[in-house]
């Protein structure tokens, strides 16, 4: 019997440095012979996500409850086959979930619960990343303000949102740090949770939010 995947997400506000870490991290994985695969959200080349795409670079205005709904769709209509390759044992490095979509509506003034129930029952992660990094640093990387939601004040709002959305998968690393050190922290996290990670997975679990 195939033994499924892990369910890694990486999150975090905007320059933690996620994507650079999450590509490191499917290197890493797959170099340990441990078939591994990156997944984005929101994934911009289906429908939704031009959408979001157009509204993420102000291109476009929608209101904060539809771009909410979408941001949920876009995850929603990948579920059924990221479900199928946990299941064929691939492990996928997430980068940005449920958590995101909910931690930036409601840091513009939507609902909290409200913004949780579009994502009641999507895959539940095995463990949280969370790239945690100062609105302070944040603005000295480079490309901060380029998108919609990269404006200080809010980004302060976003972190506050994510506290609320933590719960005991969630391991906090220190973004601040070099790159490297970024790195061998999360592998260190990863290394040391992997195997009793692996020794409670049954079954897929579809009950994100659910406690």
């Amino acid at each position: 019997m195939t033994q499924r995947g892990l369910l890694i997400v990486v999150e975090g506000c905007d320059r933690s440095g996620k994507s650079t870490q999450c590509d490191i991290l499917v290197n890493s994985l797959q170099q340990k012979g441990i078939d591994t695969e990156l997944v984005k959200f929101p994934d911009r080349t289906t429908q939704t996500g031009k959408m979001i795409d157009s509204y993420l670079q102000q291109k476009s205005e929608l209101d904060d409850h539809a771009i909410h709904l979408l941001f949920s769709a876009n995850r929603w209509e990948a579920m059924k086959t990221l479900s199928e390759k946990l299941n064929n044992g691939k492990t996928l490095v997430v980068d940005r979930y449920a958590f995101s979509g909910v931690a930036f509506s409601s840091a513009k003034g939507l609902d909290l619960e409200w913004c949780r129930n579009p994502d009641i029952g999507l895959l539940t992660p095995d463990i949280v990343l969370f790239l945690d990094l100062s609105i302070d640093d944040a603005e000295k990387r480079g490309g901060f303000g380029d998108e919609r939601y990269e404006k200080r004040e809010l980004q302060i709002k976003v972190r506050d949102q994510f506290m609320k959305l933590k719960d005991d998968s969630w391991k906090f690393i220190d973004a601040s740090q070099s790159k490297e050190n970024v790195e061998k922290e999360i592998w260190n996290t990863i290394d040391a949770t992997r195997n009793l990670l692996q020794d409670n997975i049954q079954e897929l679990q579809f009950n994100l939010w659910k406690k």
